[in-house]
């Protein structure tokens, strides 16, 4: 059965360019995003696993790890590090996962045998400090992921588990936010003492609290 949201992310030991990991341990208390790419040496991984890597003060900000995945054995993960430094202009900062017996990609339903039965898809799981499952998105092997909308997922749920606030569509942070149908209108005035617009009982927009 394929993992949903809000389960558990499956606990693991694995090599990686840095070293061995157990990954709940390595997680410890920050966010993570897991991502698999199809293989080492290919050209869209290439601009994928740069543009990570450059994004790395962004992930830092907001307490999130970043660590991708191919079933490529070790030795290929370092010898294609050095090409994405080159071509990229930015030193892989994050671990990658050796998988060449496909243990992990199993575990995380990343293999698609409709599209191949020995590669991966392009998997992402955003997973939160309790070691949920709170994003999923799976492209094709020939569409590049878009890495600022996995940003600016993490910084909706974050806002929503802070101030019970969702996100409407292509908000941005620093654009208002919607209030939370659980939230009474008299609950909603203490939360939000700057005070929020109400366009349907169901619908009411405010500032998002600094």
């Amino acid at each position: 059965m394929a993992l949903q949201l809000g389960d558990t992310a499956p606990d693991f030991e694995a090599e990686t360019t840095e070293g061995k990991i157990r990954f709940h341990q390595w997680l410890g208390r920050s966010w993570g995003v897991l991502f698999s790419h199809p293989k080492d040496y290919t050209p869209v991984c290439t601009t994928e696993l740069g543009y990570t890597a450059k994004l790395k003060p962004e992930f830092d900000r907001r307490g999130v790890k970043a660590i991708g995945l191919s079933v490529d054995p070790l030795a290929d993960h370092v010898g294609w590090s050095r090409d994405i430094e080159e071509t990229q202009g930015c030193k892989v900062n994050f671990p990658m996962i050796a998988d060449p017996e496909r243990k992990v990609a199993s575990l995380y339903g990343m293999i698609h045998p409709n599209a191949s039965d020995t590669l991966t898809v392009r998997s992402v799981y955003l997973i939160d400090p309790d070691k949920k499952i709170r994003l999923t998105i799976t492209y094709p092997a020939s569409t590049g992921r878009n890495f600022d909308e996995i940003l600016r997922v993490i910084d909706s749920l974050q806002l929503t588990d802070r101030h019970k606030l969702a996100t409407p569509v292509n908000w941005k942070p620093g654009e208002d936010a919607i209030i939370v149908p659980s939230v009474s209108d008299d609950e909603a005035s203490k939360l939000f003492p700057q005070g929020f617009k109400k366009l349907k009982p169901y619908l009411r927009y405010t500032s998002v609290p600094r």
